[in-house]
């Protein structure tokens, strides 16, 4: 028999999605948008261009194919969210080995890499107003993480005091305006359509080009399947990304997602009816996922192009040293006056995406204590807030303070770049194991446990089609033996630390084996877990 008060929460099934129009499900669209203007600043606006500059259109083939694989991620999360009102860390709790090891293991490593990635975005942004304001000169060239820091503190403001609703309607705001003068740019570019479409659908190896070795020395020693496995984990979005998504989905009351986890009765109830309005919500994470992902593409194809267009032709290739200014020329080739609206873009893309990498940071931190113990995070959800906050802008302020000592006594500044321009900045070269995982390695875990959680905990009318299946098991596969080709060819003998093969995998296993040895200590027993 189904729970009365569990029922009464969710939600009527909108006409929208009960309609036999397509169009009118986009009117659910929300927390896609979060993702793809997320990734717009962690993917597009840098790396889309930057692996057009290199590779030409064959990178789009990639790009394509990584954004369908990681739909297939999101799109069965959420969907067994909608279904269960079980999040996937919930899920995770009951895999092999002490009890709840897994969450408590990306807890720990999302302790590491999200402060990381909170300090790359200021970074950013620093570079970027250095360029603006014409002091990229200043502390030779480390000025860049003091603009930052001011970035960092604002956004910190923003964040104490918003949450998801405001962030979806900034990134909402943020998709549109981006899309469209995107899609203009383009077709005034007017870049060779067949080569574009061609380089989407067929598969090619990659290579530097031969100018890349005399120009940018360091690119060409760096290993291209390193290269082409950190735009595999900004495109798109990251594994944390897709979990944190899965949260907000309690804020939409999309199906179950806000009525507590479904019991035995509730789930063969939900199988049996074929019109049962939760099974019409899955259309809901459905339209959101795809829409977002076609908009993901769509980016990386203009940014792309743009990049083939006007940085390839030029032998120019955004780095640590200009991350953004060169691609200004998208737009003041157009007309030099541009060049404000260009810049105000620029500025509202990354701080969208720095609230938003918060704002995941937050989400994340609450749904795996959550998971591990739902009494201490329900109860303690607002001082969590206020730890995960502290936390990533404590290590957000460590990160930007080490580049700008490492950049001030190393010369960054651009006199010292000539022949190279990544040479003094560790910036991206930081975040590039923090990437690996967080984009690469956990999607390929992620993706083999989805089939597993969906077969163990759901009826089987209700788990995902084989279809899907064999696509989490592909992409999983993929995934992994990208991540781990990648970390091992990061590595110089001798290196610094994040340059270094063995710290990385190293980091991975032995936070592994420390949730191992915590799990018994901090996880609820089991009946504490069940709601």
């Amino acid at each position: 028999m189904t729970d009365a008060s569990s029922e009464s929460n969710i939600r009527p099934v909108p006409p929208a999605l009960l309609s036999a129009n397509p169009l009118s499900w986009l009117r659910v669209f929300g927390p896609g948008a979060v993702i793809a203007s997320i990734t717009l600043g962690s993917g597009e606006l840098i790396f889309s261009s930057r692996g057009g500059a290199l590779f030409g259109y064959d990178i789009l083939s990639l790009f394509v194919l990584i954004s369908l694989l990681k739909w297939g991620l999101v799109f069965t999360m959420a969907r067994h969210m909608v279904l269960s009102g079980v999040h996937p860390y919930r899920r995770m709790i009951d895999l092999p080995g002490p009890r709840g090891w897994f969450p408590l293991m990306l807890l720990l490593i999302g302790s590491l890499t999200t402060p990381i990635w909170t300090g790359f975005f200021p970074g950013i942004l620093g570079n970027f107003t250095s360029q603006v304001t014409g002091t990229e000169g200043y502390f030779n060239g480390a000025v860049d993480y003091l603009w930052g820091g001011a970035f960092l503190a604002g956004i910190l403001v923003l964040s104490a005091s918003g949450g998801y609703s405001v962030l979806e309607r900034v990134q909402i705001f943020i998709v549109g305006a981006m899309m469209i003068c995107a899609v203009v740019s383009l077709f005034i570019y007017q870049p060779d359509w067949i080569d574009m479409l061609l380089g989407g659908i067929l598969p090619r190896s990659f290579d530097y080009p031969d100018w890349v070795a005399d120009k940018y020395p360091i690119i060409a020693e760096k290993s291209v399947w390193v290269e082409t496995s950190t735009y595999v984990g900004v495109i798109g979005g990251a594994g944390f990304d897709y979990l944190a998504y899965t949260t907000w989905l309690r804020e939409k009351y999309w199906g179950r997602s806000s009525a507590g986890t479904a019991s035995a009765e509730d789930l063969v109830q939900i199988a049996e009816e074929t019109q049962h309005p939760v099974r019409f919500w899955v259309r809901a994470p459905l339209v959101d996922c795809t829409l977002s992902f076609v908009l993901v593409v769509v980016f990386s194809a203009v940014f792309v192009a743009l990049g083939v267009e006007e940085l390839q032709t030029a032998h120019e290739v955004p780095t640590g040293d200009n991350f953004l200014d060169m691609q200004s020329r998208f737009i003041t080739k157009i007309h030099s006056a541009l060049y404000p609206l260009y810049a105000i873009g620029v500025y509202m893309t990354f701080i969208g995406t720095l609230y938003g990498t918060y704002e995941i940071g937050i989400a994340v931190c609450q749904e795996i204590v959550r998971a591990l113990n739902p009494d201490v995070g329900i109860r303690h959800a607002a001082r969590l807030k206020k730890v995960t906050l502290t936390w990533c802008s404590c290590g957000a302020a460590i990160i930007l303070i080490w580049n700008f000592l490492h950049t001030y006594q190393g010369g960054g500044g651009p006199e010292a770049a000539v022949g190279d321009s990544e040479g003094p900045r560790i910036l991206l070269k930081i975040l590039t194991p923090v990437n690996l995982f967080t984009g690469v390695f956990a999607c390929g875990l992620l993706c083999w446990l989805m089939p597993w959680i969906d077969r163990k905990f759901l009826p089987r009318p209700l788990r995902m089609s084989p279809l899907l299946v064999v696509l989490n098991i592909v992409a999983g596969a993929i995934f992994l033996v990208l991540g781990l080709r990648a970390y091992w060819e990061n590595h110089i003998p001798g290196g610094v630390w994040y340059e270094n093969r063995w710290f990385s995998i190293g980091t991975i296993v032995g936070m592994g084996l420390l949730a191992m040895f915590l799990a018994p200590r901090v996880v609820a027993p089991e009946e504490e877990t069940s709601d």
